[in-house]
């Protein structure tokens, strides 16, 4: 009976008012309200991309403020993200078909020998959240997954994560074959990891170090911005 009488009361909302509810519920990780909130909007007529742009990606920009600034924490950010990942699923079939743009597109993986992905999903999910589309290529990345990845994605940024002191030199390897193969220049490169910091992201050659997955968003989203900015001057 309680999920009934949610039902009625998420359809009785004003759009406005249901808006306000899906910041409030993917705050909350309730993935279910978040699916039915997003197909009653498209049933009176919402497109799918202001669906992501206004209701989606305005409540996680309040989940990602909150995590960086320290009152949400990384487990209550991915049933955020989880909540997300739901309406996602319903928009994304829905958002290829009309063609709707995105910030941009980012491929991102723990680099080789190191299986941690804790921080990179979180980094996935939040881009998501954001409206980037993300293309995750999981844990153990040598340099031939990396550039296979960024050739066939042509995407506007390469993530690269790395948990353990010893496989984070293995950034540089991946850089370094960038350079050598000429691409370096067309692609940002951020990379994030417990163990790094700014100054080893500059020894590297990497665009930027992102110490957590709200900064990799603000990070991501300014270096886009200037990205499209040139292209459009040139």
């Amino acid at each position: 009976m309680a999920d009934e009488e949610d039902d009625i009361i998420l359809a009785d909302l004003s759009d406005e008012e249901l808006v306000e509810q899906m910041f409030d519920d993917l705050y909350d990780g309730l993935k279910e309200e978040i699916e039915e909130s997003v197909n009653i909007l498209l049933e009176r007529g919402w497109q799918p991309y202001d669906i992501l742009t206004k209701a989606l990606v305005g409540g996680m920009t309040i989940v990602g403020n909150d995590f960086r600034d320290g009152i949400l924490f990384v487990p209550e950010v991915l049933l955020a993200a989880n909540a997300m990942k739901g309406g996602m699923f319903i928009l994304k079939p829905l958002l290829i078909s009309t063609g709707a743009p995105r910030v941009g597109k980012m491929v991102i993986g723990t680099v080789k020998g190191d299986i941690h992905d804790i921080g990179k999903n979180l980094v996935s999910m939040m881009m998501e959240g954001a409206g980037f589309e993300v293309v995750d290529l999981g844990i153990n990345n040598a340099v031939d997954s990396y550039l296979d990845a960024i050739e066939a994605e042509q995407p506007d940024i390469l993530g690269m994560s790395a948990l353990l002191t010893t496989t984070m030199p293995y950034m540089k390897v991946v850089i370094d074959t960038m350079v050598e193969k000429g691409i370096r220049d067309d692609y940002i490169v951020l990379v994030g990891g417990a163990p790094l910091n700014e100054e080893f992201g500059k020894a590297i050659g990497a665009d930027a170090y992102c110490r957590d997955a709200a900064v990799a968003v603000e990070t991501a989203k300014t270096f886009v911005g200037r990205k499209h900015n040139q292209l459009a001057a040139g």
